[in-house]
């Protein structure tokens, strides 16, 4: 038997829909016998999974707010995506947003409350595009690789962070903390509101105004016809009067823009100072996951960062099983590997699978 992949002439919308459904369902069939193969009750790892991110109040409200910066993240990388632009720079800008945030929360002050939000949402787009800037220009003026600037740029950000508050006495980090380093508090006022008690700010709610912005944006606009031309037709966009090194820039700046604001949003809702450990675990990297999983749709993107955010808070409660208790590296592995099945699904809406016989003739 001969087995070979064969590209649908038809995607109908039972494809898009059924196979990464079975996909997930398969990753999760697999992820259950790995658990099981590592000495691990899987259905009672699944249900603590399933209760502590989605039937609690508490449990609902933590996987919305760690859905939160994916839903930017992923807003950044597929606005990218759509004219294929592949940064990887989402983690960097992410950074470089939190760092700008969290240096104009700390200096806003009492004096101006009611412009300290928007100032530090602000500074956050600003931090993204300024860390955007220099792959931006590379790539739509020089053809230099943005998968290689922005990757490095990661790199670079991710030092510069990490110095502002381990490396030095900066302007970022908190005087008293002299044993543990830490960063400084910003002013209360630059703290985005919160639902009641709950984990829940108000950076969901700029979350999903956001995508509902870059969704019409791409379906509604002169701009986003033009970036569907230039994603399906390069050439033709050319010859049709479209500014391709123009065009590059400004997608590439706004994809800078809203990585920058999820750094802004983490730090002004969440964790109220510049964090490394806490913003350096892997948001810019996940959101691009979050927006293939969602075929660069910006409505499914919120969607698939949801089901992303209760996996990323349920790793911690499994930890806490008793005698049942997961390893934070087997969580992590478990996670990965439903991901993993899930994304590998996105090949078989396009391709189907074809098993032939394979016929010997006879001299």
């Amino acid at each position: 038997m001969k087995f070979s992949l064969e590209r649908r002439r038809e995607v109908k919308p039972w494809h898009l829909i059924g196979v990464p459904l079975l996909s997930v369902i398969f990753g999760t069939l697999v992820g259950g016998l790995f658990l099981e193969a590592t000495g691990h009750n899987a259905i009672l790892v699944f249900k603590t999974m399933s209760q502590t991110s989605y039937t609690t109040l508490y449990g609902i409200g933590d996987t919305l707010t760690a859905a939160t910066p994916l839903i930017f993240t992923a807003l950044a990388a597929l606005v990218a995506f759509r004219v294929n632009l592949y940064s990887i720079g989402a983690e960097g800008q992410l950074f470089v947003g939190g760092i700008f945030a969290s240096g104009v929360g700390i200096a806003v002050g009492t004096s101006s409350s009611a412009l300290a939000i928007p100032a530090v949402l602000i500074a956050g787009v600003l931090g993204g595009i300024v860390w955007m800037t220099l792959p931006a220009l590379f790539r739509a003026w020089f053809g230099t690789s943005e998968i290689i600037t922005t990757l490095m740029f990661n790199f670079v950000a991710l030092f510069l962070m990490r110095y502002l508050i381990y490396g030095a006495s900066t302007y970022w980090r908190d005087p008293t903390s002299t044993n543990f380093p830490q960063g400084k508090k910003l002013d209360q006022n630059a703290w985005l509101p919160r639902f009641g008690t709950q984990s829940v700010h108000w950076g969901l709610v700029l979350a999903l105004v956001t995508t509902v912005g870059i969704w019409f944006l791409l379906r509604k606009t002169r701009f986003g016809y033009q970036m569907k031309v230039l994603g399906d037709a390069p050439n033709a966009a050319r010859y049709s009067g479209v500014p391709v090194k123009r065009m590059t820039f400004t997608v590439l700046i706004i994809s800078g823009g809203l990585a920058g604001l999820a750094g802004a949003s983490e730090v002004a809702g969440r964790a109220h100072a510049l964090d490394p450990n806490g913003l350096a675990i892997g948001l810019g990297y996940a959101g691009i996951i979050v927006a293939t999983l969602a075929r660069l749709n910006p409505f499914g993107a919120v969607i698939i960062a949801i089901g992303f955010g209760g996996l990323q808070n349920s790793a911690s409660a499994l930890q806490s099983l008793g005698t049942d208790s997961v390893p934070s590296a087997i969580a992590t592995t478990l996670q990965g590997l439903i991901l993993l099945l899930a994304l590998a699904g996105e090949l078989f809406v396009r391709y189907r699978l074809k098993i032939s016989k394979k016929v010997e003739v006879s001299a």
